[in-house]
């Protein structure tokens, strides 16, 4: 449009012109002098530079003279002839779309995403997904992109992990452990404990200096007495391989219907949540204490056990403890001053803050 608009008004401007009552000497004089400046022009350089605007103009005045008289321009009627069929063509020639529009980056980006974090979709479950979302592509360039990111058909991308079997049976499954407290007399105690994984409370069992298979059967069978009330059932139990947990501990917990699954060798952190509760414990309380003998083990336990099953906030809760006896409590005063008290344990190791009645 705007190249037509040019053309028209130099058309115009040139047809003013040559209407202008002007002479028949004076114009004939110029023609001359015109004509010869041209040859000089032309000796001086073989072949000029002729720009787009120099085109434009010199094909709007060629519609002002006749074809004898184009012998005046400085190329040939040829190329002048050329350049009006061009400018035509770019008037009414509009861009060609070839071929299917690009998908979108942010699409294939989504693609392999879901093919990641789903790794037993097939390509078709994949296109279906974003569909839902208004957003439609086939499952041949679905596939296509999953070649090219390395990922194979499903079934063969990703078989499932430790970290996402416990993350989506958290609520029930249960882990055992031992870990070892050395007293004063420089006897070592053995401690065994269980803790649920969905919400990390601590099941309190026992300590002792031998931890003989019949005894850890009997701390099994009593904790199954005191979950036989819980409204879910657990239905597993991640031990690792010592060899304090022997068959009969084991069919204590099968005739409750929990399936007992062992950690791989050498593998801690497949039972990563018992594994840091003892390196809590250890740092909160242990390690600033001195045991005298397993009474004393055990007192000092339980009273960490109720505070960390109580108050103490977890990361993995949202800084919430695994069961709060009381819910909380927002002070009406405008200051917290006096109205926030303190709770001592284990002689004031340990300290809790509560707001006042």
């Amino acid at each position: 449009m705007l190249f037509s608009f040019c053309y028209f008004a130099l058309r115009l401007v040139l047809q003013f012109l040559a209407l202008r009552v002007r002479s028949n000497d004076s114009r004939d004089l110029e023609i001359l002098v015109l004509r010869h400046e041209l040859a000089i022009l032309r000796r001086r350089t073989p072949r000029p530079v002729i720009r787009p605007i120099d085109r434009l103009f010199l094909t709007a005045a060629s519609r002002l003279l006749a074809r004898a008289r184009w012998h005046a321009f400085v190329v040939t009627p040829a190329t002048l002839l050329r350049w009006h069929r061009a400018l035509i063509a770019k008037r009414w020639t509009y861009p060609k779309r070839r071929g299917r529009q690009p998908i979108r980056r942010d699409v294939r980006t989504l693609a392999v995403r879901l093919a990641r974090e789903n790794p037993r979709w097939g390509y078709r479950h994949i296109v279906g997904e974003p569909k839902g979302l208004g957003i439609s592509v086939s499952p041949t360039t679905v596939r296509t992109w999953l070649r090219e990111s390395g990922l194979g058909p499903a079934g063969t991308r990703r078989e499932m992990g430790w970290r996402e079997f416990l993350r989506i049976h958290r609520q029930q499954v249960l882990a055992v452990d031992f870990f070892t407290v050395d007293t004063v007399w420089l006897q070592r105690l053995y401690v065994l404990f269980f803790i649920e994984l969905g919400s990390r409370r601590v099941h309190w069992a026992a300590c002792t200096a031998s931890p003989t298979a019949a005894w850890v059967t009997q701390q099994a069978r009593q904790l199954t007495w005191t979950l036989a009330d819980r409204q879910e059932p657990f239905r597993f139990l991640i031990r690792d391989r010592d060899s304090k947990f022997t068959t009969s501990f084991d069919d204590v917990f099968r005739a409750q219907r929990i399936e007992v699954v062992r950690t791989p060798f050498r593998t801690p952190q497949a039972n990563g949540v018992a594994e840091r509760f003892v390196r809590t414990v250890r740092a909160e309380c242990l390690d600033w204490l001195l045991m005298l003998n397993p009474e004393h083990v055990e007192s000092t336990l339980s009273g960490f056990v109720d505070h960390y099953n109580t108050h103490r906030p977890h990361r993995g809760l949202d800084l919430r403890p695994p069961q709060s006896p009381l819910p909380v409590r927002t002070p009406a005063a405008s200051s917290l001053d006096g109205h926030v008290q303190r709770h001592d344990r284990l002689g004031g190791l340990v300290h809790e803050y509560v707001l006042a009645a």
